[in-house]
């Protein structure tokens, strides 16, 4: 009896929070919805971090003018702005003294010294090294390396059929606007994730929810995986 397979799919995120590798951490495929049209100023060209005042925003600057119907793809980052000092500085200043922050540092501060032109490149880079160092075993693929059509659900489920799914991870929101009927009569159940965000130690306090995994990553380093999966709520 083989084993089965549970296919998740998203947009490529920048730095991309718990909840994202919480569902790559139940997928035994994981594909990065990379073949749709981007979304300007959503989590696609940003995400926060966790500072002594509260909150930063990391934003990516990208050309959108005359791009509106682009795919996230093809976008391209504006390197006419010093985008990448500014996010080191600001990762390094905030996290320097997180108590993984010298262990997991060092990727991101030849990332950040590196010319990125694409956007999806960008984020793909952040989320295979996240995968690596959380401890996630799947197989990540790209929607725009699979021959498949449609929109919505019909895009969702000509992917899951391509990679031979038994499984769809959806996110909550799937309820929304997902026609369940459409992967029964494919056989391909349907799943939705279900993730409470956990507590754990940060630098600062109070405790801040819904920030960037770096911040899990650089607080509760090897425990990091345990704590998204929600399989434990604090680290050691």
């Amino acid at each position: 009896m083989k084993n089965e397979t549970v296919v998740g799919i998203h947009q490529p995120e920048h730095l991309p929070w718990l909840g994202f590798f919480n569902k790559i951490s139940q997928s035994n495929i994981f594909v990065l919805l990379d073949n749709v049209q981007y979304e300007k100023n959503y989590f696609q060209n940003r995400n926060r971090i966790r500072t002594k005042d509260g909150c930063a925003w990391l934003t990516v600057p990208v050309l959108t003018a005359g791009k509106q119907s682009q795919l996230i793809k093809d976008v391209r980052i504006d390197n006419t702005k010093n985008w990448c000092e500014k996010h080191w500085k600001t990762i390094s200043y905030s996290y320097g003294n997180a108590p993984f922050f010298g262990r997991y540092s060092g990727f991101f501060k030849k990332n950040y010294g590196k010319k990125w032109n694409h956007l999806a490149k960008l984020n793909e880079s952040i989320i295979k090294h996240m995968i690596k160092e959380l401890g996630i075993r799947v197989k990540l693929v790209r929607a725009s390396d699979l021959d498949v059509h449609g929109s919505s659900t019909d895009l969702l489920l000509d992917i899951c059929k391509k990679l031979g799914a038994d499984t769809y991870l959806s996110g909550v929101s799937g309820r929304d606007y997902l026609e369940e009927n459409k992967f029964k009569k494919e056989n391909i159940k349907v799943m939705y994730q279900d993730f409470h965000h956990p507590t754990y130690p940060q630098q600062f306090k109070p405790f801040v929810s819904n920030m960037s995994a770096i911040d899990l990553l650089f607080n509760c380093g090897k425990d990091s995986l345990s704590i998204l999966k929600c399989e434990k709520k604090v680290c050691a």
